[in-house]
């Protein structure tokens, strides 16, 4: 059973509907708006808890929340060959592995 508070949820500005939005990522087809921002946050909390309600009644497979999934700390990701050998090239300038070029990149 999914813990409803575990979700990520994000509340922000909606210029489109002149209200606030509530969202969740791991729902990401759902959506509640208010007019203010604890509402909204109110708002999908609840939506949420009924989604995953009824998909746990109808047997349904519930999406585990990212805040308890376990991550490795590893991914591939395809680069163009010129891009790499200047990751490659700023690598060695600076004495340290793509791995670190790029892990400081993506953090910033």
């Amino acid at each position: 059973m999914a813990n409803k508070d575990h979700y990520t949820y994000r509340v922000t500005w909606s210029a489109e509907d002149n209200e606030y939005i509530g969202l969740c990522a791991e729902f990401p087809s759902l959506s509640w708006l208010a007019d203010s921002q604890p509402a909204a946050l109110v708002g999908i909390m609840q939506v949420v808890a009924d989604v995953v309600a009824d998909m746990e009644q109808n047997g349904e497979p519930v999406p585990v929340p990212i805040a308890d999934r376990t991550y490795s700390g590893k991914f591939m990701v395809r680069v163009p060959p010129d891009t790499h050998r200047a990751l490659a090239i700023k690598a060695a300038e600076v004495g340290a592995s793509i791995n670190r070029i790029v892990s400081e990149k993506l953090a910033q």
